[in-house]
């Protein structure tokens, strides 16, 4: 049942799916289905392992440990981590032979200023009460979420060995009954704003002050359900809730201009209540920036941030042929280049960092 106050306050008209963000909250205290698996939290170590290539957090992270907002993190450490999670994304998809490659290279700059920047997380605790919540709309980008969440010490590295295995927790798109560190699963486009809405509320129902951003794709916003939240979410003065598009200009089937036309997006939100904010989606300096300047959650109006992207960014022939690689498999050809030109990028700028340090 959905709680009484909750009930009471949504009203009888409200949307289904941000009465479940607040139930999903109410029944937080029951344990998941991994702890009960092989997979059992209890057992997993936090020793973070980390790429040579991009140390940000190295060592041990003390089980306790609490990742504060506004971590310090460079542009440049930002930029390696977002290609870094290209390259973990190209050895998965190898590894399992699934995967969507053009869509998960256009949101890791977000990923990587999110998860190594500004969300408030306990990785030792994936359900603590006060963590900032992440909903992933475009779950089919599931791909470049799994080795952060390895790296933060959510579940050991090995692990990621297992993706899109029958039976493995970590698949092509989240599931919050089987992963630890995601905070609702996704699949169908169009559900997650409705339900961070409902997180998010909860927030303010509990006296919380913990943020709820959900990360959407361009053509997600065809959904009717998508502008039913926003509708919602102004209503309920929800400055606790920050929506991240991912305007990379393409859905599955091509531009998404031309399946429906859902420009212009800064206008269309404002018009719904929101704060509206549109942002280069690569530059991290940007988007530091950015996040930093939230409003408090106490605030009372949901901010948007429109990231302007390019799908496939990162990969050179990939970001000319965005959608021919929106699914696929690199052959063992195109797979060497697409490490070789990655690598050399991360290598040219920890070189470039470590003589400004100098």
């Amino acid at each position: 049942m959905i709680p009484a106050q909750a009930n009471h306050v949504l009203g009888r008209h409200a949307d289904i799916h941000v009465c479940y963000g607040i139930y999903n909250q109410a029944r937080s205290q029951r344990p998941p289905l991994w702890a009960s698996t092989a997979w059992a939290y209890p057992t997993l170590t936090t020793e973070v392992i980390v790429n040579k290539m991009c140390r940000i957090y190295a060592g041990v992270m003390p089980e306790d440990m609490t990742l504060e907002r506004g971590r310090p993190a460079t542009d440049t450490e930002l930029h390696r981590r977002a290609d870094w999670i290209r390259l973990q994304a190209v050895d998965l998809i190898a590894q399992a032979g699934l995967g969507h490659y053009s869509s998960t290279f256009s949101c890791a700059e977000i990923v990587a200023t999110l998860y190594y920047h500004t969300l408030r997380l306990r990785p030792s605790e994936p359900r603590w009460a006060d963590r900032d919540r992440f909903l992933l709309g475009k779950g089919h980008v599931a791909t470049g979420l799994w080795p952060v969440l390895a790296d933060l010490g959510y579940y050991p590295r090995d692990l990621l060995k297992q993706f899109g295995h029958v039976g493995s927790p970590l698949n092509d798109h989240p599931n919050m009954k089987l992963a630890p560190g995601i905070d609702f699963s996704s699949g169908s486009l169009g559900h997650n704003l409705s339900v961070a809405a409902g997180m998010a509320l909860a927030g303010r129902l509990s006296g919380r002050d913990y943020r709820t951003f959900v990360l959407t794709g361009d053509g997600e916003l065809q959904e009717g359900q998508v502008w039913e939240a926003a509708m919602a979410a102004s209503h309920y003065k929800l400055g606790n809730l920050i929506a991240i598009v991912d305007a990379n200009g393409f859905s599955g089937s091509g531009p998404t201009s031309a399946a429906m036309n859902i420009e212009p997006l800064a206008d269309r939100f404002t018009a719904f209540g929101w704060r509206a904010v549109e942002v280069d989606g690569h530059n991290t300096g940007v988007l530091r920036k950015t996040f930093d300047e939230l409003p408090e959650p106490s605030s009372g109006q949901p901010t948007v941030m429109i990231a302007r992207t390019r799908k496939g960014h990162g990969v050179d022939f990939m970001e000319k042929q965005p959608q021919a690689w929106h699914l696929g498999l690199l052959n063992p050809e195109q797979y060497a280049d697409v490490v070789a030109e990655i690598t050399a990028r991360m290598e040219l700028a920890g070189a470039s960092q470590e003589g400004s340090a100098s």
